[in-house]
């Protein structure tokens, strides 16, 4: 199966007086289509991982390669368009606008890229409302809605440009384990239906447990690699 991320040799350093080495040499890589967890504790380098793994932050040395493209010279604009196209993002903190509506919010990509989404986009926008469960709040003010319905809302939006790669950090930190247990399926459904790649980062084993592949960072290495069988 085609490689969708591919990380060789990464490093990650900050400070220039003082410096702070968070990753060390990382060699990575995940399957199109695949469903995947990133563990590890409060500073095991998972969060800046999962930054650069996102183009939110480069390395300080090492290859990234998201989508068959390498991004080490890519310029800030070109690697904007890049996650546009290809990643949605998913955080703990939903970030929704409280002035506009759900469907609002979800759209919000496309009309940061369009301007005006066309019809085609719209329509995707009230499919996916219906899918996470949110069609007949799609109208209400987002700061009107319960958490575990912003966190729905949250992951309509992530879909809405169609995104080969999910990258979801700490997704269902915020809610109550009902709520955690409706919004991971919601994402393993629609791995099943887009199939698209997740790679969701957790300190939770429970979730990690229940994706197809584990990875542990560990001190800024891979302490851990494991794929359940899926047979």
């Amino acid at each position: 199966m085609d490689k969708i991320i591919q990380l060789d040799k990464v490093s990650k350093i900050y400070g220039t007086s003082v410096k702070t080495q968070v990753l060390f040499d990382i060699d990575l890589s995940f399957d199109a289509q695949s469903f995947n967890a990133i563990i590890g504790q409060s500073g095991s380098g998972k969060s800046t991982l999962m930054n650069i793994m996102g183009t939110l932050d480069r390395p300080t040395s090492g290859d990234v390669t998201i989508n068959g493209t390498r991004t080490d010279g890519m310029k800030t604009n070109e690697l904007a368009a890049l996650r546009n196209q290809t990643i949605g993002f998913i955080f703990q903190f939903h970030y929704l606008l409280p002035e506009f509506t759900a469907l609002e919010n979800v759209l919000m990509p496309a009309v940061i890229k369009y301007n005006k989404p066309s019809a085609e986009t719209v329509r995707r926008a009230h499919e996916l409302m219906e899918l996470v469960g949110l069609e007949k709040v799609k109208n209400n003010l987002s700061s009107k809605m319960s958490g575990g319905q912003q966190q729905r809302t949250a992951i309509a939006r992530a879909l809405i440009m169609n995104p080969q790669i999910i990258l979801a950090d700490e997704p269902t930190g915020n809610l109550d384990s009902d709520t955690t247990q409706t919004v991971y399926g919601m994402m393993r459904q629609i791995n099943d239906l887009y199939r698209t790649t997740f790679i969701i980062i957790t300190h939770d084993r429970k979730i990690a447990e229940m994706t197809d592949r584990i990875v542990e960072i560990k001190d800024g290495r891979i302490n851990l690699d494991v794929t359940r069988s899926t047979t």
